[in-house]
């Protein structure tokens, strides 16, 4: 059966796929406002196709981790070093988000409606980042970066459970844990157009992680899983070796972390 134009899984798939950076972020925010305003129905495809990769543009280019470029804040370049890392993480979250809502077609109106916004939001993020950087006389694109935010998309495309563990549970909430830092340091240097983007973005990914924590517990919920045993278990078995830590505690909490899982975390990492 053909997939109807106002499919929202038929729409979320073209958007992911779109490599265009500027028409992914007009296309990212068109999906929400459509959803929101009822404009689409949520009837599973027939087939969910398997993505070895998104939808992006031809730079930048793909490399280890190991070999992006170091940041700093001690200079202009070391801080558009950095704002280019945290723009091509807010551009691989976008995809993340329309992987979230293409991916699992049998969840709940909310799911979808919580993912397009934080869709949304990134492609929102991306564009202050953007600007930024095109600013002060970078692009998007101009320095190589890795991929693992989209590997880990890969690797937990097989269970909505999964993906809401490690992907906003564990990947945006390392933005949680570093995040503050980083606006301290730029308020010393007085990069105030800096400190209010990666406030903005702080606030909304606190949100975003939110989400993640709760279908992750509603869905645990729904199988008759421990949580949080759940939740250490699926980094054991899918994230062994990554480093995490310091927390940042109070942000965690705030974005559906309980007590017992921080002290959880604690003892193993």
């Amino acid at each position: 059966m053909k997939a109807e134009n106002n499919n929202l899984f038929d729409k979320a798939l073209q958007c992911l796929l779109l490599e265009d950076v500027q028409e992914k972020l007009v296309a990212t925010e068109q999906l929400q406002q459509l959803l929101l305003a009822g404009s689409l129905n949520i009837q599973a495809l027939d087939n969910i196709e398997t993505l070895e990769t998104a939808g992006r543009p031809e730079n930048p280019e793909l490399v280890d981790a190991r070999e992006v470029p170091r940041r700093n804040f001690n200079s202009l370049k070391g801080r558009l070093t950095l704002v280019h890392a945290i723009a091509h993480i807010e551009f691989n979250a976008i995809n993340l988000a329309l992987d979230a809502v293409y991916r699992f077609q049998d969840m709940p109106q909310q799911y979808y409606l919580d993912w397009c916004r934080v869709a949304a939001e990134e492609a929102l993020h991306f564009s202050l980042l953007s600007s930024y950087l095109e600013s002060h006389g970078m692009s998007y694109g101009d320095l190589p970066a890795h991929n693992g935010l989209w590997e880990m998309a890969v690797k937990t495309d097989f269970d909505v459970l999964v993906r809401m563990a490690l992907v906003p549970r564990v990947l945006e909430a390392r933005g949680l844990d570093v995040t503050p830092t980083m606006i301290e340091k730029l308020k010393v240097i007085g990069d105030t157009e800096l400190v209010e983007i990666l406030e903005k973005i702080f606030i909304d990914e606190i949100g975003h992680v939110k989400i993640g924590s709760y279908w992750f517990k509603t869905l645990c919920e729904q199988r008759q899983l421990d949580s949080q045993k759940t939740f250490l278990q699926l980094i054991e078995k899918y994230m062994q070796g990554a480093k995490f830590g310091p927390f940042e505690k109070d942000a965690r909490i705030e974005a559906g972390f309980t007590p017992e899982e921080m002290q959880g975390l604690l003892d193993r990492f």
